[in-house]
C-alpha cells in the first residue's frame, strides 16, 4: 500500500462513519431529516467517499455518493433559505 492510499482509505472511512453517524441520529430522532446538521454530515460524507471511490475507480460508488452529496446540497439551500425567510417574518 502506498502513502497515497493509507490518506485514501482514511478519507473512506471517515465518509461512511460521517453517513452512519447522520443516520443514526435520524433515526433516533436526535436530528430532523431536513437540519442543516443531517445534511452537512451526509454532504461531508459523501465528498469523502467520492475521494476515494474516484481514487479505486469505483465509479458506480461515485455516482451514487455525486447523488447523495447534490441531495443534502439541494436540502441545505432549500431549507436553509426557508429558515432565514421564517425567522425574518418573525422578527
Amino acid at each position: 500500500m502506498t502513502d497515497n492510499s493509507v490518506l485514501i482509505d482514511v478519507i473512506g472511512w471517515i465518509g461512511a462513519v460521517a453517513i452512519l453517524v447522520a443516520y443514526a441520529l435520524v433515526s433516533t430522532r436526535k436530528l430532523e431529516g431536513n437540519s442543516t446538521p443531517y445534511q452537512l454530515l451526509n454532504l461531508a460524507g459523501g465528498a469523502c467517499l467520492i475521494v476515494n471511490t474516484i481514487y479505486y475507480k469505483a465509479y458506480p460508488s461515485t455516482f451514487v455518493n455525486l447523488v447523495w452529496a447534490g441531495i443534502a446540497i439541494y436540502t441545505i439551500v432549500r431549507y436553509g433559505a426557508g429558515r432565514r425567510r421564517s425567522g425574518e417574518n418573525q422578527t
